[in-house]
């Protein structure tokens, strides 16, 4: 089918993120997509040559462009809408494709922002129809990505039905030297985070029990914060990253011995790299991440440590009970947690993955 899929980049790319992995899954599966994009700047570093069309299937096309008379004039219809996060659709495009797929229609989806909470599997799949303009009396889906059967399940590509074999020792140095790091054998950390995260009281516990570790600080905010902080004392060293194209980043997980992840794309390829993880959910001013990080943590349903460190990295936990939660993580071994994280990968694993929801949920519509 062809795809026409829109995306506004607001904030720390997670928008692009999620858009272009969903474009890529698709490209690979025989679609065909047109992934229109306000700000694809990032994209030359998270998918190097997708903006020169080098990835077969992908047309990267500006947002002004869908905005224009005379370059809508110019597409072929296509079978599905896809606004990415409820980005609203520009009144030229829809105008256009409304007169000439006037009795056939695409399929049009509002793909939601991921969530546990119990609200996204009553929301899921159902139609709002278009009340004014010129698509007046279609219809609209709301398609939500989630973590259980009743929704859009998780962005999984189908070489992934599961878990990666862990990296050998050779393999993680390799891959760290083609970074420009050299590993001594340390525990390896990733920190993907905001700039709300307790990145401080994260290197006072690593330093107190001295257990030779590599921090990995992904490009921008993470790497903003250590170097505002003194300089972690041996056996704790800091290696900056570059900014990583999404496969890349993705082997990062798997190397990593723990990942510190944020918003909603890392978050899912923590997941599926089957490592301990810590989430840096996005914060809101009303408070409401609090609640969405507690339905995250009773649907993984990880028990004691773990779910008071990701509190305490969320800002959500007095300095006492933070120093508590820092402080076992600084020093275990992290066994049980692993085993937790397995059977939790494994149960989301039998959902359907996102993609392969929305290819059949288009095809019955259709």
């Amino acid at each position: 089918m062809n795809w026409d899929i829109f995306c506004r980049v607001i904030d720390n790319y997670g928008d692009i993120g999620v858009c272009w992995r969903l474009s890529a899954d698709l490209a690979q599966r025989g679609h065909s997509v047109r992934l229109w994009v306000d700000q694809a700047e990032a994209l030359h570093w998270m998918a190097p040559g997708a903006i020169e069309g080098q990835w077969p299937g992908i047309a990267i096309l500006p947002w002004q462009a869908s905005e224009d008379p005379y370059a809508v004039r110019q597409l072929k219809p296509s079978d599905v809408w896809i606004e990415g996060f409820g980005c609203t659709l520009p009144e030229t495009f829809v105008a256009h494709f409304a007169r000439l797929q006037a009795d056939a229609p695409p399929t049009w989806i509002n793909l939601e922002y991921l969530s546990a909470e119990p609200y996204v599997e009553r929301s899921h799949a159902l139609p709002s129809p278009i009340m004014t303009g010129p698509a007046r009396s279609w219809l609209k889906y709301f398609y939500y990505p989630g973590f259980t059967a009743g929704t859009g399940g998780l962005l999984r590509e189908p070489g992934l039905p599961a878990p990666s074999p862990p990296m050998t020792g050779a393999e993680v140095a390799n891959f760290l030297h083609s970074l420009g790091i050299q590993w001594r054998g340390e525990r390896l950390i990733s920190l993907f985070c905001y700039a709300n995260a307790p990145v401080a009281e994260l290197l006072t516990a690593l330093t107190r029990h001295a257990h030779p570790t590599l921090l990995l600080a992904t490009h921008g905010i993470a790497q903003k914060i250590l170097n505002a902080l003194p300089t972690p004392p041996l056996p704790i060293r800091v290696a900056p990253l570059p900014a990583l194209p999404q496969p890349t980043f993705d082997s990062l997980l798997r190397c990593a011995d723990l990942n510190f992840v944020r918003g909603e794309d890392s978050l899912v390829r923590a997941i599926w790299a089957n490592k301990p993880l810590v989430w840096n959910i996005y914060p809101q001013g009303d408070g409401a991440h609090a609640v969405k990080l507690q339905a995250f943590l009773q649907r993984m349903q990880w028990r004691d440590a773990p779910q008071a460190l990701h509190w305490a990295w969320n800002g959500l936990l007095d300095a006492q009970q933070t120093t508590a939660a820092m402080d076992w993580l600084g020093q275990h071994d992290w066994g049980n947690w692993q085993a937790q994280v397995h059977d939790s990968g494994a149960s989301l694993r039998a959902n359907v993955d996102l993609t392969s929801g929305l290819v059949d949920f288009v095809n019955k519509k259709r």
